[in-house]
């Protein structure tokens, strides 16, 4: 499979239909513009990236802006429509059995139940709702790690904002081995419970799902879109100049 690099990343040349046929194991994570920017300045995020098995365009930005390079993206893959694609993929095969990590109290079992009512059967055998700050507490991680590994699940998707979704999988990945596939993926649950809307079609069609939501939650996310990501466009744009350094060196 073809990787398109942008910046310090190597994302997959893949489509929709592609990544529902072949993900069957490993982890998958969504690099957006957010991500990207993290990306020149965590280590630890960025080592993340390089030991997943997964790594797909999540933003229609970066698709457009690859066109620029030699060897565009075919496609960008939002990770919380890809999950509805992946479990509707799999509605019929009794053995995928999803669990949810993530979200606000409550609003992963609520995402739970609609799923398995949409699906028709319980294809979300389990959902839990860590505390805040959880990650930095071994004990609590022990407990989720035990409470995953008890459900059957062999699909986990962690929803609990990057860096920190991403880092916690690569962290315990081991101490379950049952599961073959975890996904990153944001905020996917509580648009599955429907305590967050995603943008309407012709926003994220245009690529500006970002600013709907940034609309929608102006305290939290105003900072991060306005002033933080915009940093990218200066890396993107040695990138196209050919000057661009990977600030890891490798």
């Amino acid at each position: 499979m073809e990787n398109v690099n942008i910046l310090n990343v190597p994302i997959q040349a893949i489509t929709r239909d592609e990544l529902l046929r072949s993900l069957k194991r490993g982890v998958l994570v969504t690099p957006n513009v957010d991500h990207l920017v993290k990306l020149q300045r965590d280590k630890e995020f960025y080592d993340v990236y390089q030991g997943a098995e997964w790594v797909v365009c999540d933003s229609k930005i970066l698709y457009l802006l690859s066109k620029l390079l030699r060897h565009p993206l075919p496609e960008a893959i939002p990770g919380s429509s890809f999950f509805t694609s992946y479990y509707m993929y799999h509605k019929d095969d009794s053995a995928c059995k999803i669990f949810l990590l993530g979200a606000m109290d409550g609003v992963a079992q609520k995402a739970m139940e609609r799923i398995n009512e949409k699906v028709g059967r319980r294809i979300v055998v389990g959902a839990h709702s860590p505390s805040y700050g959880f990650e930095k507490n071994e004990e609590e991680c022990g407990e989720l790690v035990r409470i995953v590994n008890e459900s059957g699940a062999n699909v986990l998707l962690v929803g609990v904002g990057a860096p920190k979704q991403e880092k916690w999988i690569m962290k315990y990945r081991d101490r379950m081995p049952g599961v073959d596939v975890f996904m990153a993926l944001g905020a996917t649950i509580d648009f599955e419970a429907g305590t967050l809307k995603r943008a309407p079609v012709l926003w994220q069609k245009m690529g500006l799902e970002w600013l709907y939501r940034c609309l929608k939650e102006p305290k939290r996310l105003f900072k991060r879109y306005f002033i933080d990501d915009m940093q990218f466009f200066y890396y993107f744009m040695q990138q196209l100049l050919g000057v661009y350094k990977n600030p890891f060196g490798k």
